[in-house]
């Protein structure tokens, strides 16, 4: 009996000994077997039981379509609020799938807001010596061709011989007319010979020859023909002379002074047709004003310095390497685009601009040359006051910086993204594309860049139809770099 119970106690310690190493054997195993425990569990559940669960988790199959979770990297995959869309400019429009076009390279060349010479401005200079009894116009206001801007009062000793000679002339050829109507009635009746009136004839024929030189010498003189007209009308010396606007004709570039019946042209008040209708017009700014009421001034002193701004140049400045590009760009007649500035972060570009003509002068120092491109300018902001003066505001301004697109090639079928879509780490370039409520970073290949577009490489690592982020890539960048970061180390920058 006693054996018996040694025996049972022998199995019991056997059984201890073994049964202690191999509860730490499958402890210690566990994170190998029990995924295969729990997947052969999860496989032997109900259809309905797995509907179950997916209705608890809150996601369905069509939640997984298009969005792998296997391929999931929480260190490159991003989730947005709505709040954090709007606040990076992913509104509606900015995440739309991506599809292959054609895409025209373009060389980009800084450039500058030019004046055209001899066009823009328009000097007016005195015609006369006199005194400027009357300015009509302000510094910066907006004159209409035809205006009147000053009235000099002539004291110029030659201006009042000449017109005095002029009159004199009149006078005489008014006598001699009369004088040979008196001959002709006497010379039909036979009282006079035939020859008498001849000689009167030849001495009206001089004083016209006479008349029609001192004619000359007033128009010469800088009066105008309306105002010879007015001093033979009236008999009257002219004692006061007015300036007008000039009229600018766009095919010849000449500028002509008006005659004295033009009239001042006032300000049409804001609303009336004729506001709107002259707002159309050329408008010429007074862009100096160099003399004031009460100044003495010689004939050819410049009164003001006019300019027109309805059309400027874009001067740009291009290598002599690029020549034969733009060359190209000029005999195939492209159309050319420039980029304005308008702040830090916003750009406007204005097409479908072409270029005027090439430098054919290059610069010995900078080795560079110029290209003109139009630019047909517009109003933007226009105030009257209640007095008639009218101020305008250009939408171009010589002095502007600008940036010009040449187009040089086109590429077709080609993935061309904004250059906001794409952010550049080191020597990686990424993008950012919708994967459900993430967004998936996607390292690409940028064949080429310029301050607007990017071109990426058709290389797999994105596909046409995949929905990509078109802005906002730098700020996701930073969000995951945030992300990645963690806490702050409280003992960074602390030696114990």
């Amino acid at each position: 009996m006693n054996q018996s119970k040694l025996k049972q106690n022998w199995v019991w310690i056997l059984f201890f000994l073994i049964l202690i190493p191999v509860s730490f054997l499958v402890w210690s195993t566990r994170n190998q077997w029990m995924p295969t425990v729990k997947n052969m569990t999860d496989n032997g559940q109900s259809a309905s039981q797995s509907d179950q669960h997916a209705a608890e988790d809150g996601h369905s199959d069509e939640d997984h379509h298009g969005h792998d979770h296997a391929g999931h990297e929480e260190s490159t995959s991003l989730e947005l609020s709505p709040q954090a869309r709007k606040n990076i400019g992913l509104t509606q429009g900015k995440v739309v799938p991506i599809k292959l076009q054609s895409f025209t390279r373009t060389l980009t060349i800084p450039a500058i807001v030019a004046e055209r010479p001899g066009k823009t401005r328009v000097k007016v200079v005195a015609p006369m010596t006199g005194i400027v009894t009357n300015v009509n116009v302000i510094e910066g206001e907006a004159v209409q061709p035809g205006r009147e801007l000053f009235k000099i009062r002539l004291t110029h000793e030659d201006l009042v011989q000449a017109q005095a000679a002029f009159l004199k002339t009149l006078g005489e050829l008014d006598v001699e007319n009369k004088e040979i109507a008196r001959i002709k009635e006497i010379t039909d009746k036979g009282v006079i010979a035939g020859k008498v009136l001849l000689e009167r004839q030849y001495a009206k024929e001089k004083l016209e020859a006479i008349l029609k030189a001192q004619r000359e010498a007033l128009l010469l003189h800088g009066f105008s023909e309306g105002q010879v007209d007015q001093i033979r009308d009236t008999r009257r010396l002219i004692k006061e002379h007015q300036v007008y606007a000039p009229q600018l004709h766009d095919q010849s570039g000449e500028v002509q002074l008006p005659n004295v019946a033009i009239q001042r042209i006032s300000a049409p008040a804001p609303g009336s047709q004729d506001y709107s209708t002259a707002s159309q017009k050329s408008m010429f700014i007074v862009q100096s004003l160099n003399i004031t009421k009460g100044d003495f001034v010689q004939a050819g002193d410049t009164l003001c310095v006019l300019a027109d701004y309805q059309e400027l140049y874009i001067k740009g400045q291009a290598f002599e390497q690029e020549a034969d590009e733009l060359t190209r760009c000029l005999e195939n007649k492209w159309p050319v685009d420039a980029i304005q500035e308008i702040n830090d972060k916003e750009k406007e570009l204005i097409k479908n601009l072409k270029i005027d003509y090439l430098d054919n002068q290059i610069e010995t120092d900078a080795r560079v040359f110029s290209v003109y491109v139009d630019l047909p300018n517009t109003i933007e902001h226009e105030n009257v006051r209640k007095a008639g003066e009218r101020f305008i505001t250009w939408r171009f301004k010589p002095g502007q910086r600008m940036q010009l697109r040449i187009p040089v090639e086109t590429w077709q079928k080609q993935i061309v993204l904004p250059v906001e879509a794409v952010v550049t780490e080191g020597a990686e370039n990424f993008v950012f594309q919708e994967n459900g409520d993430h967004f998936d970073r996607r390292p690409v290949h940028v064949l080429y860049k310029d301050q607007l577009w990017a071109v990426i490489q058709n290389d797999g690592a994105i596909f046409p139809g995949d929905k990509i982020a078109l802005t906002g890539a730098h700020q996701m960048q930073m969000a995951l770099k945030n992300k990645a970061g963690g806490a702050v180390d409280p003992h960074a920058g602390h030696n114990h």
